[in-house]
Order: C-alpha cells, then structure tokens, then sequence
C-alpha cells in the first residue's frame, strides 16, 4: 500500500491547519503509523493531490459536495480525542 497523503485545510493554509497537521503527525508517530501530511486552503484544496481533507464543519461545507475524496469533518481542532479517534477510524478504513 502507497503512503495515503492527508491534507489539512482552514481558511488560509497556514493557522489552524498546521495546528491541526500537527496533532496528526503526532498522532501517526505515537501509533507507528505512516502517511504524508501537508497543509492547505479551503480556495485550492480540491486541486491539490490528496487521498482525504481534514477540515472543519464550517469549511467542509464549502467543499463536500464537489470533493473526490474523503472529507473527514473535525468539530474541534483542538480536542485530541476527537482528532485521534477520527485519524485512526480513516486509516482502518485504508487496510
């Protein structure tokens, strides 16, 4: 199996998504998992290359209906239990 490529998006691509990257990252190494995560913008994330989009109810909004891809909908940014429980459930779907 490839390295899925996880993309973070807020607004500007470079506040809460890199946050949000982070908490990912962390996520992933704790669990000894592997995947390439980036960071990008609400305007231009469906034209970047990904295999999934984390991102907030309020932007998921604006992309959900033209994705191609799963849009996984974080509530709270901030909130690990909420993002770990929703980077494993996407990377058990992926094996």
């Amino acid at each position: 199996m490839t390295k899925p490529k996880i993309q973070c998006v807020c607004g500007f691509g470079c506040g809460s998504s890199l946050m949000l990257r982070m908490a990912i990252d962390d996520i992933l190494k704790k669990k000894s998992l592997d995947a390439d995560t980036f960071c990008g913008d609400v305007g231009t994330c469906l034209s970047n290359p990904c295999d999934s989009i984390f991102i907030s109810r309020e932007l998921a909004a604006r992309i959900a209906d033209r994705a191609n891809v799963p849009v996984i909908v974080i509530d709270d940014f901030m909130n690990s239990q909420e993002v770990e429980s929703k980077v494993l459930g996407y990377m058990n779907t992926l094996q």
